[in-house]
């Protein structure tokens, strides 16, 4: 009797414990959603406010006529004007293109590299400094080289952009491969995996913060690699946000340079969201969301 009344009051602490915790994880979700939209939204807005305001200051203070540094408020009408243009949604075209074609090569070339060189000791010894040099010389420097081997076409542009990215991306491989544990490596040659194998099964998927990291990374050098590209490469019949940079200075064009600038980098912040949406659900594949948050 006393063992079926100590099983009974077990089910009924249970069942208590499993009511608070639904009711617990119930509350999450109803404020998760609010706090999450809240936490999104009020950063930015607020960031953009500060950023409005004090542009509207600099103006005010007089430092440059307006036809040199336009306001926000003549900056943004012409911004707008020209979302209803086609030739802005071409240029935005052309330019997201290029980004998208030259990082995915940047990323295949720099995991070809980054598994080659984390893998054989004498090409680590040999090449590794090289390509943390690649990746600390200024994408600019490469243009002259670019424009000689390609001339004025977009081969030089991707040339550069794929520079710019592969040395980051392939680092960002190396370093994850580097902290790999070791008793990861010890399972997979246990359970017979060698090689590639080894490669696709064990290493890689303990590599993807650093390599997640590194991507992230290479997009910036790629991104920025590609605006300077635009600026000095100007091919007839391919409108591109970097030729409208090169215009709008050309034409003192003050309103347009800087609508121009603002759209580039609103797409930066938008690519940067979608890096830190996968970073968040890696996160969270790994268990360690609630331990940041």
């Amino acid at each position: 009797m006393a063992v079926e009344a100590d099983t009974r009051r077990g089910d009924v602490h249970a069942r208590q414990l499993a009511g608070l915790d639904a009711l617990e994880l119930t509350t999450r979700q109803r404020r998760g959603l609010a706090s999450r939209i809240w936490s999104g939204i009020w950063p930015i807005a607020s960031a953009v406010a500060l950023v409005l305001v004090a542009w509207q200051l600099v103006v005010l203070a007089g430092w440059w006529p307006e036809y040199v540094f336009a306001g926000p408020v003549t900056t943004l009408g012409v911004l707008a004007e020209r979302l209803g243009e086609a030739e802005f949604y071409t240029a935005v075209t052309v330019t997201m293109r290029r980004a998208v074609a030259g990082f995915a090569l940047a990323i295949a070339v720099g995991l070809v590299v980054g598994a080659l060189v984390s893998r054989i000791r004498p090409l680590r010894r040999a090449v590794g400094s090289l390509i943390t040099g690649l990746q600390t010389m200024p994408s600019i420097a490469w243009f002259p080289l670019a424009i000689l081997l390609f001339g004025l076409t977009e081969s030089a542009i991707m040339f550069v952009v794929v520079l710019g990215a592969a040395p980051s991306i392939a680092n960002g491989l190396i370093a994850g491969v580097d902290y790999t544990p070791p008793i990861l490596l010890r399972a997979g040659h246990m359970l017979g995996l060698r090689r590639l194998r080894l490669y696709r099964h064990v290493i890689l998927p303990a590599s993807l913060p650093s390599f997640l990291a590194g991507l992230k990374q290479g997009w910036a050098f790629a991104w920025r690699s590609l605006m300077a590209g635009e600026l000095l490469v100007i091919i007839a019949n391919q409108p591109s946000l970097g030729e409208q940079l090169h215009f709008a200075r050309e034409l003192a064009d003050s309103p347009g340079l800087l609508a121009t600038m603002i759209v580039i980098l609103v797409i930066g912040i938008v690519v940067d969201v979608l890096f830190g949406a996968a970073d968040n659900a890696l996160r969270r594949r790994w268990g360690l969301h609630q331990a940041v948050d």
